[in-house]
């Protein structure tokens, strides 16, 4: 199946959902689900495969084991590329509209710690401040899990304090709902937002493994 957008039946349909998340309301409309959302996903990450690599639908089914909230559905449909664990390109469709985003999203113990290290060095870590600033200039918000206070073993003057804090650290655009999302266009500019995010990834990729 060709990737030719994606409809806003697939707002309307998470819109609807956070007003009933039940699976009564979701059983009544799974068909909608299907050809809306999860169909148009599939597309699009198999389109960008060849560049990027394989894609990931996230299942629509929240883990509700551990959780206060029991609603069993959620509210968004995720696809992701990885280039490691927990590192890669995702791409998310919600009520809002189209969301696109890289970097790494967790890490290990040793992951983070080898974050930090580079961070630290001032020849990867300088790379990265470059690398974040570009992209700030470019319309991206940076976010990502922080600490409050500095990681242990560095102090608060460091030049580059600000990502030491990180144990994630993420790019990412709110499209929302133009009218090029329910075109094949859609895919052009999440193939051009994961390119300009490619060295983001990359960095952390061989910092990281």
């Amino acid at each position: 199946m060709a990737f030719t957008g994606i409809p806003f039946a697939a707002l309307d349909f998470y819109e609807d959902l956070e007003a009933d998340n039940s699976k009564t309301w979701w059983a009544a409309h799974k068909s909608v689900y299907d050809e809306s959302v999860k169909a148009p996903m599939t597309a699009l990450l198999a389109e960008l495969e060849a560049e990027f690599g394989e894609g990931k639908v996230f299942r629509p089914y929240r883990d509700v084991r551990f959780s206060k909230d029991k609603t069993p559905y959620k509210t968004h449909q995720g696809g992701f590329v990885a280039r490691g664990q927990s590192l890669g390109f995702y791409v998310q469709i919600d009520p809002a509209g189209l969301f696109v985003a890289g970097g790494f999203y967790g890490s290990t113990t040793d992951g983070i710690a080898r974050y930090r290290e580079a961070v630290d060095n001032d020849v990867r870590g300088v790379e990265l401040e470059k690398l974040v600033t570009t992209l700030t200039a470019a319309g991206f918000e940076i976010g990502g899990d922080q600490l409050k206070t500095k990681p242990r073993g560095y102090e608060l003057d460091h030049p580059r304090i600000g990502l030491l804090r990180h144990k994630s650290l993420t790019a990412s655009k709110h499209f929302g709902s133009p009218d090029w999302l329910e075109t094949s266009d859609a895919m052009v500019h999440v193939r051009d937002t994961w390119r300009e995010l490619v060295p983001l990834v990359e960095w952390a990729r061989a910092v990281m493994g």
